[in-house]
């Protein structure tokens, strides 16, 4: 029996304006609008079939200039949004994300653990496979989100990891999979 391949690709956004503290709101920067363009270049032989993003501004106008010159109507998922943090602005990042990393259920009132992102996220995604089956698609997310993503698949991939890719906006990956089965995962 043939199984249909289906192909997810996930942008994390471009270079974002940290000193917008609003986490919905943040916009890219003029560097992260260029880049953005530049993803319209990497994928100019592909063809997608839905492109479905984050509901935050920053995912949004990373995706948008690819899907105007793909014609295609931006899908947003609520629950492909960043992991909440809290309600309190965090002056050692690092720290507070390596317990995260460390303990996939430890968050701050009004925040949320690993866990409940990865939850979220692979709910979603798993929809969107039973939707688009043998399809090309495409996925504006962010770089915790991704990384739990990653991990669901690859236990191994861990809070090393994810520290190497929180530099590098926008970040491509390719998923591969069968049925909902994950085959491939590789940095575009």
């Amino acid at each position: 029996m043939h199984h249909m391949k289906t192909e997810v690709y996930f942008i994390r956004h471009a270079e974002s304006d940290i000193s917008i503290k609003n986490d919905m709101e943040r916009p890219l920067t003029n560097d992260g609008k260029n880049n953005s363009i530049k993803i319209v270049e990497k994928f100019n032989k592909i063809i997608f079939e839905n492109i479905y993003s984050s509901p935050y501004k920053r995912t949004i106008q990373t995706i948008e200039p690819l899907a105007k010159r793909q014609n295609k109507e931006i899908i947003i998922i609520d629950d492909f949004r960043e992991r909440k943090i809290g309600n309190v602005w965090i002056d050692n990042f690092e720290e507070f994300s390596k317990r995260q990393w460390e303990n996939f259920n430890y968050k701050l009132d009004n925040g949320e653990s690993l866990f409940e992102v990865q939850k979220r996220n692979i709910k979603n995604l798993e929809k969107i496979l039973l939707k688009n089956k043998g399809e090309i698609i495409a996925i504006g997310t962010h770089g915790t989100a991704l990384s739990t993503i990653i991990n669901y698949y690859n236990r191994n991939f861990g809070y090393e990891d994810f520290k190497q890719l929180v530099p590098i906006m926008p970040y491509i990956v390719r998923f591969a999979f069968e049925e909902d089965k994950n085959i491939e995962i590789c940095e575009i």
